[in-house]
């Protein structure tokens, strides 16, 4: 599988926040988009999510069923986390997994796969309080789980890390590490180190520049 962005435009009203860009990411790949404030990262990651329309230019997901609606293969996470605070951790994880498709016609499979991702975010002890009542970062702990809930190879994340602490953004490094692993895609929009072994970067800005090389995820500017 392969997602391949070809000349894309996207604006503002007037104004051309992403200007004829063109990269690809390949199967088991991490893109990083970086850049100053305004310099489009969001944007773009919106647009390959389907929310925004580019002006022109292609998003193509190659290997995937061309019958099928290509939002169905990724996973968006904004800068929102979209918690509802009356239900519980467990009930917000079951609404999402619901909502995305994840569960099967073996029930016992999908209840594994939701406290299987309560564990990998450490916060299966919080599973019976209600949303409302975690601190910012256990919030955005169950945000970034519904990721695990229903399989999704394409993953679209926008600062990730926010309200996250050293620990828990380590936590977040080793579950996006093993989606490209296992083949996933990930590109995520960030201006914080995410601790990953190895990623490639697009810094955005008047002139996109996309490294060349992997590079190691200790500090994009």
């Amino acid at each position: 599988m392969q997602l391949e962005i070809r000349d894309l435009v996207v604006a503002r009203g007037a104004r051309r926040i992403i200007d004829q860009l063109s990269f690809d990411v390949a199967a088991g790949e991490v893109w990083l988009l970086t850049g100053r404030n305004g310099a489009g990262k969001t944007t773009l990651i919106r647009t390959l999510a389907g929310y925004l329309s580019p002006v022109s230019g292609s998003i193509t997901l190659k290997g995937w069923d061309p019958e099928r609606d290509p939002r169905e293969a990724c996973h968006y996470v904004g800068h929102l986390n979209a918690d509802k605070a009356s239900l519980t951790v467990l009930e917000n994880l079951r609404f999402w997994q619901a909502y995305l498709g994840g569960t099967t016609a073996d029930d016992a499979a999908a209840r594994d796969r939701v406290w299987a991702a309560l564990e990998r975010l450490e916060i299966e002890p919080l599973a019976d309080i209600p949303a409302g009542y975690l601190s910012a970062g256990q919030k955005r702990r169950l945000g970034l789980a519904r990721l695990l809930v229903a399989e999704r190879p394409v993953w679209l994340l926008d600062e990730p890390t926010v309200s996250l602490d050293v620990q828990s953004t380590a936590l977040l490094a080793r579950v996006i590490e093993t989606h490209a692993a296992a083949g996933g895609l990930v590109v995520a929009a960030t201006h914080l180190a995410l601790g990953l072994a190895s990623a490639r970067e697009l810094r955005l800005g008047p002139t996109p520049h996309a490294a060349a090389e992997e590079r190691t995820s200790g500090g994009p500017a």
